[in-house]
């Protein structure tokens, strides 16, 4: 039945958006691992004459290379939309775009380099070429600039979603165009049901009878709005 068809599509789509919840957590789940090892290598990095003889210095780089691919993919696939298999023109894009593709051809290699910059940054300071204080303040300026380029494209693709999927509201404007409309729009807030859309000529109820004096009424004004005022009591003078 359409019943049972709705209720499959939902269970369908929940399940759908329930794996993607779980894969965007294995995303955070990975970056564990580096901190584990990374907390390992330090505490065992007195133990060995180099870095590189330490086993967990090895770890620490596998864990590294694996959250950075994670969180790589995550950003281009899932937060930007790129790469999308239907993009036509929009070579490793998507159909839809706001910008020039030369700024997201900019950021998928922009992102790409400062999601691995961990290796250069290990690489200088062991090395000796570069302090790690400086080294430090170097790469959170660069993080920085990555989560600020990856805003623009993270809420452009949100919103084009959001339109896709209808949950994008625009601003209706109901402003009368004569002094008829005006009319009609005082008498559907004043119907004590309430609007009920989708009336026609033959089934519309016929607007009640005020029988109370007291209460104003503009049911069935006989002139235009700028010719009619209502005094304090309630009454209609034209």
């Amino acid at each position: 039945s359409e019943e049972r068809l709705h209720a499959y599509r939902g269970n369908a789509a929940n399940t759908a958006q329930n794996g993607t919840t779980l894969v965007n957590a294995g995303k955070y789940s990975s970056t564990f691992a580096v901190v584990i090892f990374a907390t390992l290598r330090s505490f065992n990095n007195r133990y060995y004459s180099s870095t590189f003889d330490n086993p967990y210095t090895w770890l620490w780089i596998i864990a590294s290379i694996v959250s950075s691919c994670y969180a790589y993919t995550w950003d281009i696939k899932m937060d930007w939309g790129l790469f999308d298999k239907n993009a036509g023109e929009n070579t490793f894009l998507r159909e839809e775009i706001v910008y020039s593709t030369g700024f997201y051809y900019f950021a998928i290699i922009e992102d790409l380099v400062l999601r691995f910059l961990w290796a250069l940054s290990f690489y200088l300071t062991e090395m000796k070429i570069v302090s790690s204080d400086i080294m430090t303040s170097i790469t959170g300026i660069l993080e920085v600039f990555r989560r600020f380029v990856w805003n623009f494209f993270r809420l452009e693709n949100e919103h084009l979603n959001n339109c896709g999927k209808f949950r994008a509201v625009r601003d209706i404007s109901i402003a009368p165009i004569d002094s008829s409309d005006q009319t009609q729009i005082l008498r559907m807030m004043d119907e004590p049901e309430g609007v009920i859309n989708r009336y026609t000529k033959t089934n519309r109820p016929k607007p009640k009878k005020n029988k109370d004096p007291e209460k104003r009424s503009l049911l069935q004004p006989r002139g235009s709005l700028q010719d009619l005022t209502i005094d304090i009591d309630g009454t209609k003078k034209l």
